[in-house]
């Protein structure tokens, strides 16, 4: 927020007001700092419970104690406005003496279920949104159901990948007014505040966009795989010349239950082409793995599935389906292959990196070793594509442009961070850890699509013989 002058008679921004006054459900007002988003919603919030009997709900995803909410904020502007006579501030709420009206603070993570139970909410207002998960949307949005409420979103982006960027600025719901507002627009914006920008501005000015502008980063650099990476290889077989070619693999990443899905992506060679997620219980396994074992049919294509907790029984499921269709016909059978996550690295004396670091030196696991292998063929990728330098192809990757879900593959596959076990190899950040609270960038679902996509490339006893065997 950006230091403010005290003018002789106090004002809100005025750039901003045809975004409160419009008719809207959702409210998204995002930017740069220094650009008065939570200073304005405070002072805007203030008139608004001074006139009107309203209930206002202020969250943010973690508040340990009332000062970390927007409640000093708004003690602020009820000062700032002369308004101290006509509110109670009290310890945990701010009631309106006249209009009876009442602002509620709360942290989501911890009293979710609490907010869920409360009724006639007029605003909810929800500070640092850019922590806010899609988990919690589906809880917030139906909570707020009193007639003519209104959703107030404000954040200053963070990344691209994160939910309430790419929900709600990228392809917002109906009913939904989006502004974005950065310091060039604040009136109030102090000199030395200026100079800060200004000198931020001349260090460094991608950071300087990210803080000031309010761009998203591409990169969260704890990741395996970076975005800038994949946004790169979008079609990069067009760009680099090159086209399918090689053996024809189909992942096929297993539901285990609950919420998660099952997934399976294509790749014929070098580039990815096709995806797919459907719904499936435990006890549709042979469903799931019928409908896979068509679309391997179909593209002549090896199966390689996840073999690790509900997946353990699909490779029985592919042996019934293969004897059915011998059976049925002389047609050859569709190869399978299963891929356990957990299993010892592949090849582990071999050298991964110049000098003598082996494949059990670097990798925790075969999982660890086959995102990691996926990862390289994406930096080579970014790298051949923006820099000019030169790679075999099957030392690249390619997402064609067409393929389904793309959106999601390319959000999962930058998803999960690296991580050290105890003898300081890398791994993949597990989906118990993707699920914590406190992770950095939010609690994140189960990357099904960007597993399926890993299990086309990871290495494995089959992985490259037979496979090739099978495509001649």
């Amino acid at each position: 927020m950006a230091s403010q002058t005290t003018a002789a008679r106090p004002t809100l921004n005025p750039a901003l007001r045809p975004f409160w006054l419009a008719p809207a459900r959702n409210r998204v007002l995002y930017g740069g700092r220094a650009s008065t988003k939570s200073w304005d919603a405070a002072g805007f919030a203030t008139f608004l419970t001074s006139n009107y009997k309203l209930r206002v709900l202020c969250v943010r995803q973690f508040q340990n104690k009332i000062e970390e909410s927007v409640y000093t904020l708004l003690k602020a502007q009820i000062s700032r406005f002369g308004l101290t006579s006509q509110f109670r501030i009290l310890d945990n709420k701010i009631i309106g003496r006249e209009t009876e009206s009442e602002f509620l603070f709360y942290g989501l993570w911890r009293s979710i279920d609490e907010i869920k139970s409360l009724e006639g909410i007029d605003i909810l207002w929800i500070e640092e949104a850019h922590n806010l998960t899609e988990e919690q949307w589906k809880i917030l949005e139906p909570t707020i159901r009193k007639a003519g409420s209104q959703i107030w979103i404000i954040f200053n982006p963070r990344l691209a990948t994160d939910f309430v960027y790419r929900r709600f600025v990228l392809n917002p719901p109906p009913n939904t007014i989006v502004r974005k507002i950065n310091y060039d627009e604040n009136q109030f914006l102090s000199d030395t505040m200026l100079a800060v920008i200004n000198a931020a501005k001349e260090e460094d000015e991608e950071e300087f966009a990210h803080i000031y502008l309010g761009v998203p980063k591409d990169d969260d650099e704890g990741a395996v795989i970076k975005r800038s990476w994949l946004l790169a290889a979008i079609d990069a077989h067009k760009a680099l010349g090159f086209g399918p070619a090689g053996t024809r693999r189909l992942g096929f990443d297993v539901a285990d239950g609950g919420a998660d899905k099952c997934a399976n992506v294509f790749a014929h060679g070098s580039v990815v082409s096709w995806a797919d997620e459907w719904k499936a219980g435990e006890d549709e396994l042979l469903q799931s793995c019928s409908r896979t074992y068509a679309v391997a049919r179909e593209r002549s294509a090896s199966i390689r599935y996840d073999s690790i907790g509900v997946g353990a029984s699909a490779g029985a499921k592919f042996a019934e389906l293969n004897e059915a269709r011998r059976a049925d016909s002389d047609n050859a059978s569709v190869f399978y292959e299963k891929f356990n996550a957990g299993a010892a690295v592949w090849e582990p004396d071999e050298i991964y990196q110049q000098p003598n670091i082996t494949n059990k030196d670097q990798f925790a696991n075969i999982k660890a070793q086959a995102w990691w292998m996926v990862a390289d063929r994406f930096r080579n990728t970014y790298n051949a594509v923006k820099r000019g330098m030169q790679f075999t192809e099957d030392q690249l990757i390619s997402l064609d442009s067409a393929c389904p879900h793309l959106d999601k593959l390319i959000d999962e596959l930058a998803t999960p961070r690296r991580q050290f076990d105890d003898n300081g190899r890398v791994k993949v950040e597990s989906k118990k850890d993707l699920a914590k609270p406190n992770r950095p960038g939010g609690p994140r679902p189960s990357p099904n699509i960007a597993d399926a996509l890993i299990m086309c490339y990871a290495p494995g006893e089959h992985s490259i013989e037979t496979w090739a065997k099978l495509a001649q």
